[in-house]
């Protein structure tokens, strides 16, 4: 798969050592546009200081605003993000966020769900493409996971019923059925995709898978243009790993949508490689890397910062900045499709600041 069709799937999605980032201040900031980072634990602050880092080199037109995101107890004992964190978000109305941990403890909730419910992060968008010169047993996967991103069975809902009998209720609503169902088809018209399938199990979950798959029928006859197919999840899933060029965009409830977008990120090599972005209401927008946070390696410079960095490039796109996106995406690819300077989890040997320092040196020759 070409670098063209990365540089057209991520253009779409509308809509060394640590250094701490630049603060938004002064003339610094005149024609700077701000971004809440969130570098997140683990190697997190190693590869949100790589993105940093290349961002310098690409000139990118972004002054960053770096917020730690841990939950505090807020009043009546709701947990919530440390308010400087949520005004900053409220602020910049974009955010890149490392990976976070969720510490075990009864009661703590996880991070990422957390950071959803805040700023109603309703979609998740994952494109999935296969990228040159990175071998995988998939050569041609190009495919979009679009997962309804604050319900299912990920709402949190949940109680003991007796001593030994735990309830987890699944909660579908229409009018997020509906709202995810109308982006996903929205980005394919808008991305000249031209097939959606909306993925269920409403053969057993009649009532709540039914009424997500109803709304997905209702919105697809509005969009004529656009092929609509309808698939039973573990049907997807055995197609998948069978033909994935047989899927192009994707649109299931929560629970589906992490195992899917999961899979599907296997088929081009793993989360390592695999942007994200999670589009909210009121323009929010947070983009970020969803492998875990590898705290065997924190510190060690060894993380493989692509899975952020290209999130962050989905992230300029959506804010405008094509040029400079395209820059750093292609140095990035070159660099990966050279071999010579790659991670560990990509085949290499080298350190992550080494395989930061040659795409910075990249996208200075594409000056």
């Amino acid at each position: 798969m070409a670098c063209s069709a990365w540089r057209s799937m991520l253009s779409q999605v509308v809509l060394g050592a640590a250094r701490r980032p630049a603060l938004c201040s002064g003339s610094f900031s005149r024609g700077m546009q701000t971004v809440t980072l969130i570098p997140g634990d683990g190697i997190g602050p190693e590869i949100s200081s790589a993105v940093v880092k290349i961002f310098e080199a690409a000139k990118a037109p972004v002054c960053w605003e770096e917020r730690n995101v841990t939950a505090i107890k807020g009043p009546g004992g709701r947990w919530m993000i440390p308010p400087d964190a949520k005004e900053s978000m409220d602020r910049s109305k974009i955010g890149l966020k490392g990976p976070l941990k969720t510490p075990i403890a009864a009661g703590h909730p996880s991070m990422n769900l957390l950071l959803r419910k805040t700023f109603d992060l309703y979609a998740n968008v994952r494109p999935c493409i296969s990228i040159e010169g990175y071998k995988t047993p998939y050569t041609d996967v190009n495919l979009v996971t679009i997962r309804e991103n604050t319900e299912g069975e990920y709402s949190g809902i949940e109680h003991v019923i007796v001593e030994g009998v735990v309830q987890s209720i699944k909660l579908i609503t229409e009018d997020a059925s509906r709202r995810i169902a109308e982006y996903a088809f929205e980005y394919a018209r808008n991305n000249q995709r031209s097939s959606v399938t909306a993925v269920h199990k409403a053969n057993i979950m009649r009532m709540s898978d039914g009424l997500f798959l109803r709304k997905c029928r209702e919105v697809a006859e509005t969009y004529k243009d656009i092929k609509f197919t309808e698939m039973y999840l573990d049907t997807v899933c055995l197609n998948m790993v069978q033909d994935p060029t047989q899927f192009d965009v994707l649109v299931m409830p929560n629970l589906y949508g992490d195992i899917l977008s999961d899979l599907c990120a296997g088929l081009i090599g793993g989360l390592g490689v695999t942007p994200s972005g999670n589009i909210g209401a009121n323009g929010v927008a947070i983009f970020e890397s969803v492998h875990g946070t590898a705290p065997d390696i924190a510190g060690l410079d060894l993380a493989n910062p692509t899975a952020l960095l290209l999130s962050a490039v989905m992230m300029l796109r959506h804010m405008g900045h094509h040029e400079h996106a395209t820059r750093i995406q292609t140095a990035c690819f070159d660099t990966i499709r050279d071999k010579k300077v790659l991670t560990g989890d990509l085949g290499g040997s080298s350190k992550c600041s080494e395989f930061t320092a040659d795409i910075c040196h990249r996208i200075q020759d594409l000056d």
